[in-house]
């Protein structure tokens, strides 16, 4: 059901946990289905130094969010303004259908973290 890289994401989730030290942090709850997503962020010297998250969700919630960290970290904040729910499906090698709500909640986090920058 799930390919290769959804599964090695969600079974070994990269970046996984809570940064005390964030630039700053977001939550974001997709209202179809609850899932929860909060990504914190620490930018220095205009870059990506760090990035964590935490998911509440389903397989695909939890792989996008663990992509997304990868896709942040090291780039800049122009960069990290141009990862789209599509560019994140295209990392994970697609999502089910039915499960495009784990992309779009991802970008949605980063939305919502950039918005606090």
């Amino acid at each position: 059901m799930y390919n290769p890289t959804i599964l090695d994401h969600f079974e070994n989730p990269r970046n996984v946990g809570e940064m005390p030290d964030a630039t700053a942090v977001a939550e974001v709850t997709n209202p179809a289905c609850g899932d929860i997503l909060k990504l914190w962020v620490r930018v220095e010297n205009g870059k990506v130094a760090d990035v964590k998250f935490k998911v509440s969700g389903c397989v695909p919630s939890v792989a996008c969010g663990s992509v997304l960290t990868e896709m942040m970290k090291g780039k800049s904040i122009a960069e990290v303004e141009e990862i789209s729910a599509a560019k994140i499906e295209r990392a994970v090698e697609g999502v089910p259908s039915g499960s495009q709500h784990a992309g779009v909640l991802a970008a949605d986090a980063l939305k919502a973290v950039l918005a606090k920058l």
